[in-house]
């Protein structure tokens, strides 16, 4: 079919930029994919006539279908895939070794249509997860991680992974779980009670250096320090939650393996999930004297973290055992982009978003040093994390960043 509806582009909470037309001819293909463990995912080619080269689009946890990237990829001449997860739209038992095979599956059903090459483009969460992909699909299968971070198959060593030839990674945070351990409020005493609060730690106590918004906070480097030692202490306390429950399942598993009972069964399946209050508590979301940048005040769910923080919204909140030590624990996971940096050995271009509330200066250059390939770009355009403009009236940071890729794929890759 052709495609050339205008669409909005939800990029988060509240977040919504205007998707640009694609070119006339682009052709769309929906595709349902098997991966190498059984599960399915579903995935949208658009093509424009010529186009020797794919770019890939994914997130772990969100649909990307109409990234505002995709028509400005087009337009130069590159064929788009966006594809999601099993877990898309619902990451309540998102397993990060589990993705890679969902990334595994699209890869391979590129290479199968024939182009000449194929880039990955990780946005936000996305970064982190093609990171992995990359540096995983980079070792020969019995080097791969066997297990996941709760002691279960990963399957990687029996499935194929075709490694990709570049990588652009565009406001790249450092992975789900270093991510939440910035915003993991650490003042929570009761992880039964929402409401529960340590004055002490209190991120949103005038105390402590909060200032009523618009006015930016001012917290004391003391006040940090022990702040984001508490923030890694209940990761740890929430770690030790899930492990707990993680032998809970086994044992009941183990025991089903031995009787065949039907109770037993129940057992091996009732779900144990751990409910996570208030992940929305970044001090440098209130304090924008704290790592710097164009961002604007409030965090990426919401002018007011001191509210959104008690509310529903917030990473990693609801999750199973397993789901928390694979993407949601700092001390855990295996996803995190530093980690898994150095097997991204493809040429690499690395966006970053002047007014970026997830992936600051400091996280860039990290990330830039840690990158194991000899080819690696680094560019700074105006913008904020999802792609908006910094200011009203000025280009998105969508549309610079994708200027800039654009010019970065001509120079390496033959596009339509």
């Amino acid at each position: 079919m052709t495609e050339s509806a205008m669409g909005s582009t939800r990029l988060g909470a509240g977040r919504y930029l205007t998707a640009a037309e694609p070119p006339v001819g682009t052709v769309t293909s929906l595709h349902r994919l098997t991966t190498a463990d059984g599960a399915t995912v579903d995935g949208v080619l658009r093509s424009v006539p010529g186009a020797q080269t794919v770019v890939c689009l994914a997130h772990p946890r969100q649909d990307v279908t109409h990234h505002p990237l995709v028509a400005e990829l087009l337009a130069r001449g590159a064929a788009v895939w966006t594809q999601g997860t099993r877990s898309v739209n619902n990451d309540l038992a998102l397993v990060h070794e589990q993705a890679l095979l969902d990334m595994a599956a699209g890869q391979l059903f590129l290479r199968e249509r024939g182009f000449e090459h194929v880039v990955t483009l990780g946005h936000s969460g996305g970064g982190a997860l093609f990171a992995f992909y990359h540096e995983q699909a980079g070792l020969p299968p019995h080097s791969r991680l066997a297990t996941t971070a709760a002691d279960r198959p990963t399957g990687l060593d029996k499935a194929d992974l075709p490694t990709p030839d570049g990588a652009v990674f565009m406001a790249p945070h450092p992975g789900q779980g270093v991510l939440l351990s910035r915003l993991i409020d650490p003042s929570v005493t009761d992880e039964q009670d929402p409401l529960s609060v340590n004055e002490d730690l209190n991120p949103y106590a005038s105390s402590n250096g909060f200032a009523e918004p618009p006015a930016s906070s001012s917290y004391s480097e003391q006040f940090v320090a022990r702040y984001r030692e508490a923030q890694l202490e209940r990761i740890r306390r929430i770690d030790a939650m899930a492990r707990e429950r993680v032998a809970e399942a086994e044992e009941a598993r183990a025991r089903f393996r031995r009787t065949g009972a039907a109770e037993d069964r129940r057992r091996a399946l009732a779900p144990r999930i751990l409910t996570v209050f208030r992940t929305d508590a970044d001090l440098r979301s209130v304090d924008l004297t704290l790592d710097p940048n164009d961002r604007p005040y409030g965090s990426l769910f919401g002018r007011r973290p001191d509210v959104t923080n008690y509310g529903l919204i917030g990473f990693g909140r609801i999750a199973t055992a397993e789901a928390w030590l694979s993407t949601w624990s700092a001390t855990s996971s295996n996803a995190g982009f530093l980690r898994a940096a150095p097997g991204v050995v493809a040429p690499t271009l690395l966006v970053e978003l002047s007014g970026d509330q997830a992936c600051f200066p400091a996280d860039i250059a990290a990330m830039s040093a840690a990158l194991g390939a000899s080819d690696v770009t680094t560019v700074r355009v105006a913008g904020t994390h999802f792609g908006g403009p910094i200011a009203k009236g000025e280009p998105t940071g969508a549309t610079l960043a994708a200027a800039e890729i654009g010019r970065w794929l001509e120079a390496r890759f033959p596009l339509g």
